[in-house]
C-alpha cells in the first residue's frame, strides 16, 4: 500500500487569479527543479515533495511529512465547471481545493457557487485571499512568505488588509463555515484557513502550499492510500481531436496502474464502452499539451496519481466526466459504471423539470443544488438538448406551468429543438454557472407568481363609491342611464351595485364621457352610465351614493391576500361596505367563527 499525492483544483471567480496562481507555483517548481523534478502531464502539474521543501523551507521541515505525502497534483483545468466535472463514485475527484477570491473585491457568483459545489462534495479547502500587492501602499516581496512581507507594511496598510480579511470571515461565517487567517486558526477540522497571497509577486505562496500539505497529512493520508499493482481507475477530463491520433480522451488517474493493452471500460450516452488502450502519451517535461508544439512522448504505463492522454478505438462518444476503469471483471466493472451513471440520470420524479448538463459530474451539481431548492425534476441527462427533451418538456408544461423548464448547463441546443422550442411556451434557462441558473430560476418564479398574483388582484372585485348627480337622470330605466361621479375606487363595466341600505340596484352596463366608451373610471371622474336592471326614482335617487356589490367570496380573497394592495379611500369604502352588509347579516364575509 502506497500513498499518493493529494489531487488540488483551484476554483472561484472569473479573474480572481486562478491561472495566475497556478502559473506562479509551476513557475517556482520549474525554477527549482534541480530539487527533484517536476512532472507535468495532461492537464496537470505534479510537484514533488523535494521540491515543495526547497520552496517552502523551515515551514515544510516542521510538518514532518517528507516521508508520508510525496507531493501536490495540480489539475491545470481552473474553474468550478472544471471541477465538477472532475467526479469519481462518491464526490469530487478533488482531494482538497482552494478558493481564490480577490480580497477587495470580494465574493462573487462563481464563488458563491464554488463554495456551494465544495460543501456539496465536502470537500476540504483553504481560501487564498489573492491580489494583496493592489492594496493601496503595500509594499512587495518578490516570492517571500506572506508573514515577512506583512511585517513590512505600513500600518495603516496592515489595517486594511485586516479590515477585508475580516469581511471575508463575515461572509463565510452567513455560508456556514468558521474562518480566520490561516497564522490565527486553532481548529483545523472546523476552521477555513484564509491565506493572504499575490499570484503575481509570489507573496504568500509558500504559506498556501504549506497549508495543503498539512490539510492533506492530517485528514487525508488513508483516502490517499493506493494499491499501485491494481487496474487503474480514473476519471475522464476531456474527449478531442489530435492530429494523428484521431480521437483521445485526457485522463486523471487516482488509483492503480494503467498499462498499454489495458482494457478499460468508459461511459457513452446511455451505455458502457469497452475498448483497448494502444497508447499512452504524455507531453514532454514542463511542457503543458494545450500548447506544447512537439511530439507526445508514448510510455508503456503510469502509477496514480498522473494526468495522461489515452488512444483507443471508438472514443468519439464518451462523456467528459466519465469513469475510467480497467476490465478485470468485466460483468462486475460494466455494472460498477452504469451503477454510477444511474445516480444522475436516473427520472426522479413523475413530474418536474427537465436537466441537461455535458458531463456526469456537472449534472450532478445541478441536479443537486435544484434538490436543495426543492424542484422537483422528471428527468436528468447528459447531451445536447434534443427535440425529444421539447416534447417531455411540453408534457410537464401541461402538468404544471412551472415545471415547463429546461436546465442547459454547458451544453447546446439541436437545430430542430430550437424550431420546437420558439413554437412553445417552455422556459430555457442556458448558461454556465450553475449559481446563475438556478437564480434566474428563482427570480422567474417569483415573477410568474407576482404576474399571477396581479392577475388574480385584477379578476378580484375591489370596494368603489359613486355617487348619482343630481339633475342628471337621461333615462329612468331598461337601462337607468344618469351622470355620476366616482368617489373612491375604480369602476368597471358588469360591477354590481347596492345603495347605502344594502338593497341591489342593478349591473354596470356601460360607461361613455364625450361619447368616448370607457373600461374603467377612477376617483374624481365624470361620466355617464347605463345602470341595467335599476329604475331611476325606485332602486336609487338623484344625490344618492352607491356602493360596488362585492360577493362574498372576492371579499375574503380581498381581506386575506390583497387589503395591502387597497389605496386609502378604497380601504375606508370597504369598512362602509362591510357595516352596511352586516347590517343586513352579521357573519357576512368572515373568514372563521372566531373573526371580529
Amino acid at each position: 500500500m502506497n500513498i499518493r499525492s493529494p489531487i488540488v483544483s483551484v476554483l472561484g471567480h472569473v479573474d480572481h487569479g486562478k491561472t495566475t496562481l497556478l502559473d506562479n507555483i509551476r513557475g517556482s517548481t520549474i525554477a527549482n527543479k534541480e530539487a527533484g523534478g517536476i512532472t507535468q502531464h495532461i492537464g496537470a502539474t505534479e510537484i514533488p515533495i523535494e521540491t515543495i521543501s526547497n520552496i517552502c523551507g523551515p515551514l515544510v521541515d516542521k510538518l514532518s511529512i517528507v516521508d508520508t505525502i510525496p507531493g501536490l497534483f495540480f489539475i491545470d483545468t481552473p474553474g468550478h465547471a472544471a471541477f465538477i466535472s472532475l467526479r469519481k463514485r462518491g464526490g469530487a475527484l478533488a482531494d482538497l481545493a482552494i478558493l481564490i477570491v480577490d480580497i477587495s473585491e470580494g465574493f462573487k457568483p462563481q464563488t458563491f457557487e464554488a463554495l456551494n459545489i465544495l460543501k456539496m462534495y465536502k470537500t476540504p479547502f483553504i481560501v487564498a485571499a489573492s491580489k494583496i500587492d493592489k492594496l493601496f501602499g503595500w509594499d512587495s516581496i518578490e516570492n517571500s512568505s506572506f508573514t515577512e512581507s506583512f511585517k513590512r507594511q505600513a500600518p495603516n496598510v496592515q489595517q486594511d488588509l485586516e479590515m477585508k480579511l475580516y469581511e471575508l470571515i463575515g461572509v463565510l461565517h452567513d455560508e456556514g463555515f468558521q474562518s480566520e487567517r490561516f497564522d490565527r486558526v486553532s481548529d483545523f477540522a472546523s476552521q477555513i484557513a484564509i491565506v493572504p497571497i499575490s499570484a503575481s509577486t509570489g507573496e504568500g505562496i509558500i504559506e498556501l502550499i504549506t497549508m495543503l500539505l498539512g490539510l492533506a497529512q492530517k485528514y487525508l493520508t488513508s483516502k490517499l492510500e493506493i494499491h499501485e499493482d491494481a487496474p487503474a481507475k480514473g476519471t475522464v477530463l476531456e474527449v478531442k481531436e489530435e492530429v494523428g491520433l484521431g480521437t483521445t480522451i485526457d485522463a486523471i488517474i487516482y488509483d492503480g496502474i494503467l498499462k498499454t493493452n489495458d482494457e478499460i471500460a468508459l461511459m457513452v450516452s446511455d451505455d458502457v464502452l469497452t475498448t483497448k488502450i494502444r497508447s499512452i502519451l504524455k507531453p514532454r517535461p514542463l511542457e503543458e499539451i494545450r500548447e506544447s508544439k512537439h511530439k507526445f512522448e508514448k510510455i508503456d504505463a503510469v502509477t496514480a496519481a498522473a494526468g495522461v492522454k489515452i488512444s483507443a478505438p471508438n472514443l468519439d462518444d464518451v462523456i467528459s466526466g466519465s469513469p475510467l476503469q480497467v476490465v478485470n471483471d468485466n460483468i462486475k466493472v460494466k455494472d460498477e459504471i452504469l451503477d454510477e451513471m444511474d445516480d444522475v440520470t436516473i427520472d426522479t420524479e413523475d413530474e418536474g423539470v427537465l436537466v441537461k448538463a455535458d458531463t456526469l459530474g456537472s449534472l450532478e451539481a445541478v441536479v443537486n443544488l435544484l434538490k436543495d431548492l426543492e424542484v422537483p425534476i422528471r428527468s436528468a441527462n447528459i447531451g445536447d438538448v434534443s427535440k425529444r427533451d421539447i416534447i417531455n418538456a411540453n408534457i410537464a408544461l401541461e402538468e404544471n406551468a412551472e415545471y415547463g423548464v429546461i436546465f442547459a448547463f454547458n451544453v447546446n441546443i439541436h437545430s430542430k429543438a430550437i424550431e420546437a422550442l420558439n413554437d412553445s411556451d417552455i422556459k430555457l434557462f442556458q448558461g454556465d454557472v450553475v449559481y446563475q441558473l438556478t437564480e434566474d430560476y428563482a427570480d422567474w418564479i417569483e415573477e410568474r407568481k407576482e404576474a399571477l398574483r396581479k392577475a388574480y388582484l385584477e379578476a378580484v372585485i375591489k370596494p368603489g363609491k359613486i355617487i348619482s348627480i343630481p339633475k342628471l337622470i337621461f333615462r329612468q330605466s331598461k337601462p337607468a342611464i344618469c351622470g355620476v361621479e366616482v368617489l373612491s375606487g375604480t369602476i368597471k363595466p358588469n360591477y354590481p351595485l347596492i345603495n347605502a341600505n344594502g338593497h341591489p340596484v342593478g349591473k354596470i352596463i356601460s360607461m361613455e364621457d364625450n361619447g368616448e366608451s370607457l373600461q374603467f373610471i377612477s376617483r374624481g371622474q365624470k361620466v355617464a352610465m347605463a345602470i341595467d336592471g335599476a329604475i331611476a326614482g325606485k332602486d336609487f335617487e338623484e344625490g344618492d351614493e352607491l356602493y360596488v356589490d362585492i360577493p362574498e367570496n372576492h371579499y375574503k380573497v380581498l381581506n386575506r391576500e390583497f387589503k395591502d394592495k387597497l389605496s386609502e379611500d378604497e380601504f375606508r369604502t370597504l369598512e362602509e361596505f362591510l357595516e352596511i352588509k352586516r347590517r343586513n347579516e352579521l357573519n357576512w364575509g368572515k373568514l372563521g367563527l372566531f373573526e371580529n
